[in-house]
């Protein structure tokens, strides 16, 4: 089990290693090369800053139980399968049962914007999103433990 983040734009990095340290978990931060992340805890690997080169590195690396955190639907999708989890850096758990909705939602959101309509802008951050987020981190950490001995 690993901790994979898509860091180019994640809050919540500092909750992320904490729950990696205070469990023995290594964390994986993936950015692009026009970002400069410092650690001393994560691993960082820096990607080309071409369109979606970090998130192919995350999708190629990702193994069975590594918990990948990242806002990007696409990546959620594609790591699913591989039997890995995934989370918003909101702490929202992406499943088998809910990708395929919010996959449309984006899909449908992209055309009204295509078309000339708005669609409405995420919303701020909260002290509640940051709770779930070191929650749920904690709970699938936990679960993997529990199925692995």
């Amino acid at each position: 089990m690993r901790i994979i983040v898509d860091a180019d734009a994640c809050p919540g990095r500092d909750l992320i290693e904490k729950a990696g340290k205070e469990n023995s978990v290594e964390v994986i931060m993936y950015c692009d090369i026009n970002h400069v992340l410092k650690s001393d805890y994560s691993t960082i690997i820096y990607a080309d800053s071409g369109y979606q080169s970090v998130d192919m590195k995350i999708v190629n690396a990702v193994r069975k139980d590594d918990i990948v955190i990242t806002q990007d639907f696409g990546v959620a999708a594609m790591v699913l399968p591989k039997n890995a989890y995934a989370i918003s850096p909101k702490g929202n758990v992406y499943t088998d049962e809910n990708i395929e909705r919010l996959l449309f939602e984006r899909h449908i959101s992209q055309k009204v914007r295509k078309g000339g309509g708005k669609t409405s802008n995420p919303k701020k951050r909260k002290n509640e999103d940051n709770q779930r987020l070191y929650d749920s981190l904690i709970r699938i950490i936990n679960e993997i433990s529990l199925k692995t001995y």
